[in-house]
């Protein structure tokens, strides 16, 4: 008997007989995965939380995906919702809104209500729908939040775009009533918009702590969720400062020969002010500190800030004619080597007179 005619009458027979080895299979891959989900399924709470926190620390869209796995990671891990703006450890902060161009813009009757964010790390783009745009316009972002102004009152609003949660701070118009502040009503409003930065921090009791810095103006203000104003401080800033925004604290380039007489680089470090311990009725105001120095000799102009791998980076160039990029650390200035970084790694720095954004190479 040939071995093709011995193969038929096998599975002939075994048809005959009900008997299918298909099935079987199928049933033993269905059996090890309902296994192997049981199994991950039901780790310890605790550990369920760690490895959250480990994805999180990567991605706030990983991180919500996680919870998605089951009912039981999502009970073990903790909701952004509610918490995404007054937890740091919930920022999107590599995510920025993306520009859509042509005219468009958050509110535009043409995007629906929908508004594009780009991951600085992976190149994502993700669509989320912000129906609050059609009276609001975006000022700022910092650490992936937008600052708002709502356009009935000036209220400001600090928006997480993927959780919704916002905060409230004073309307930008008691600026207006600031004797101190100095502003000329007729030329202000539009100054309003022109920010070069802004950073905010949340104090243990969940106050949120904003510092923004008007360009045009050369002017800080500065007020917390729980004020009814903002308020500015009794000094002034230099015109000239490009300044940053780095974990809660603001950072400015100066040369300026406000410390010591010299026309160095300097690099000054704004904080927010500190309520805690302050006698009822006080109002403490954030405060000016000189970090760092970097010779005049060894930088020309422009120069810039950037965050880079949590760490700031100061450019500017060897020579007056921009041909050679120069960059040092600011923790390096910090110590006092003046050492110019070599490498920044896979990632592309992007200088603009208005924001610095690093992110990575797509080569």
């Amino acid at each position: 008997m040939s071995s093709s005619t011995y193969r038929k009458r096998r599975r002939s027979a075994a048809a005959a007989c009900g008997i299918s080895k298909r099935p079987r299979l199928v049933a033993s891959s269905a059996a090890v995965s309902d296994e192997s989900s049981s199994s991950w399924a039901s780790l310890p709470a605790d550990l369920v939380g760690l490895i959250g926190w480990r994805v999180l620390a990567s991605d706030l869209r990983d991180y919500v995906r996680f919870r998605a796995v089951c009912a039981h990671w999502r009970s073990s891990s903790l909701s952004p919702r509610g918490r995404g703006v007054v937890d740091p450890r919930f920022h999107p902060r590599r995510w920025m809104m993306l520009p859509e161009g042509h005219g468009l813009h958050p509110g535009h009757g043409k995007m629906r209500g929908y508004i594009r964010f780009f991951n600085l790390s992976t190149g994502a783009i993700v669509r989320v729908l912000l129906p609050l745009f059609r009276d609001h316009c975006v000022l700022d972002s910092v650490d992936g939040l937008l600052l708002l102004q709502r356009g009935q009152d000036t209220v400001i609003r600090l928006l997480h775009p993927f959780t919704g949660d916002t905060a409230e701070l004073p309307p930008l118009a008691t600026l207006m009533r600031l004797p101190k502040a100095n502003l000329d009503v007729r030329r202000t409003w539009k100054y309003f918009r022109t920010i070069c930065a802004t950073s905010f921090s949340v104090s243990a009791d969940g106050v949120i702590t904003v510092m923004i810095v008007f360009h045009k103006l050369s002017m800080l203000a500065f007020a917390t969720s729980s004020d009814h104003q903002w308020n500015v401080p009794t000094w002034r800033l230099s015109p000239y400062r490009r300044p940053i925004s780095f974990r809660g604290k603001i950072y400015m380039l100066d040369n300026t020969p406000l410390y010591g007489g010299s026309r160095d680089i300097q690099i000054i470090q704004i904080a927010p002010p500190q309520y805690e311990g302050i006698p009822s009725g006080s109002c403490p105001t954030p405060t000016q500190k000189l970090v760092a120095t970097c010779p005049v000799s060894k930088m020309c102009f422009p120069r810039y800030l950037a965050e880079c791998d949590s760490e700031i980076l100061v450019i500017g160039y060897r020579d007056g004619f921009f041909r050679h990029p120069l960059v040092y650390g600011l923790s390096d200035l910090i110590l006092d080597r003046v050492v110019p970084v070599t490498s920044i790694g896979d990632n592309v720095l992007f200088i603009d007179e208005r924001i610095l954004n690093v992110s990575p190479s797509a080569g």
